[in-house]
């Protein structure tokens, strides 16, 4: 979104994204004249669509300077350099730095592998978001053979208790109700610290030291790492949303091998089932691939059961996409159609179970916080909900939800 005293902005991608590219509207503050896209690498789509973006803003601002930063430009800096559009390339951690926007180096990537410290927290508010989005980890160690984020984003990283806590705190002095963690591998948080505090004992401090914080949501996790700390905070603490996303990827023990995830079928499905046991408002979300190579049809079939095995209503699916440099995309790979006929079958079953849950709460009233314009927001379960009359954005309304759509809940304010 555009500021008046800054940058316009295109973030790409993922949460941490948003939350860095509030950072570089600081770092970029008085740049009308510019455009920032924050790019995301995480599939080819993903690629294809930064690219349609930087076309985009250059038909739309042709005398803006259009600066390309985020994941695809850290991975493959010189094709987007050699873009007529592109008039900077910044990589991951110098689009972080003061010095790289007062630059006019036409190209600045680090090298990932040698960077060691956090992002720089400056950002104030949160331009047009009612939840501010709080970066505490970044990077990533685990080696998944489908993934290129590493090579985007660089080793695992945290940033310490304090900061996190010093941000959140300014976040809700500006009046922001839910702040949502961020990272790249959250559930490794705390790893490369002193006496190494895991995630679990970042949200206690939090809640401890930010009293006034009316919300606190976490964004993916890596569901073998929630440990018994985190288990019981996200279970027993009413100010931590019930709204868990958790990196499945498949439903088929070999295939989550030959991914190299650490989890199995059957902890996927343990760890939904203790979560729901111990509060059953939780609602589950999923990152989940279709067509991996040497994936069958019984394969597939695994995956398309756990929608409803691990009671998945806010799924995120993707058709595989290899990735130049990482170990999958030299398997033997699932035809395309095949892949795509595969994502569909488990949307269709997603978007079969999501109808479901939020016909059950017709009848109910949910606390939302109101988004921008003020007539939609989300519930505690991350549940879409669109009233009247119209609330203040950024406040949390109650609404009596009268009906169900295929993809939201209609109510009216209580």
């Amino acid at each position: 979104m555009s500021s008046p005293s800054g940058p316009e902005i295109i973030s790409l991608g993922c949460r941490l994204n948003i939350a860095e590219s509030e950072t570089i509207r600081a770092l970029a503050a008085g740049r009308e004249d510019m455009v920032v896209v924050n790019s995301c690498a995480v599939t080819n789509e993903a690629v294809k669509q930064t690219r349609a973006a930087i076309r985009r803003a250059a038909r739309t601002r042709p005398d803006a300077q259009i600066v390309v930063t985020g994941c695809a430009a850290q991975i493959d800096p010189a094709s987007f350099a050699a873009m007529p559009e592109v008039a900077r390339v910044l990589g991951n951690a110098d689009k972080l730095r003061p010095e790289s926007w007062a630059s006019a180096e036409p190209m600045l990537v680090t090298d990932l592998s040698r960077v060691v410290e956090t992002a720089p927290h400056l950002a104030s508010a949160f331009a047009g978001h009612a939840r501010a989005f709080v970066e505490v980890q970044n990077g990533c160690d685990h080696a998944c053979t489908f993934c290129i984020i590493p090579t985007g984003r660089g080793p695992s990283r945290s940033v310490p208790a304090g900061l996190v806590i010093e941000r959140i705190a300014r976040a809700v002095a500006l009046g922001h109700r839910e702040v949502v963690l961020t990272g790249v591998d959250l559930t490794s948080y705390g790893h490369d610290l002193p006496g190494q505090p895991g995630l679990g004992l970042l949200v206690e401090r939090i809640l401890t030291h930010v009293p006034a914080l009316s919300r606190l949501r976490l964004s993916s996790l890596d569901s073998i790492e929630i440990d018994d700390r985190l288990f019981d905070l996200v279970t027993g603490e009413a100010r931590v949303m019930p709204h868990l996303h958790l990196s499945l990827q498949a439903g088929n023990d070999l295939i989550l091998k030959r991914m190299r995830r650490r989890h199995s079928r059957a902890q996927s499905v343990a760890i939904v089932e203790r979560l729901l046991t111990a509060r059953p408002e939780i609602a589950i979300g999923a990152d989940l691939i279709a067509g991996f190579p040497t994936e069958d049809e019984a394969m597939a079939a695994d995956t398309l059961a756990l929608i409803d095995d691990a009671h998945i209503v806010h799924a995120h699916i993707f058709p595989y996409s290899a990735r130049d440099g990482t170990p999958a995309a030299r398997m033997p790979q699932v035809p395309h159609p095949l892949r795509r006929e595969r994502a569909a079958r488990l949307r269709e079953a997603a978007a079969r179970r999501r109808r479901a849950w939020l016909a059950d709460q017709v009848g109910q009233t949910r606390a939302v916080l109101v988004e921008r314009p003020g007539t939609h927001g989300h519930a505690p379960d991350f549940a879409d909900i669109h009233f009247s009359p119209a609330a203040e954005p950024g406040s949390i309304a109650q609404v009596r939800v009268t009906a169900a759509t295929e993809t939201h809940l209609i109510g009216q304010l209580a």
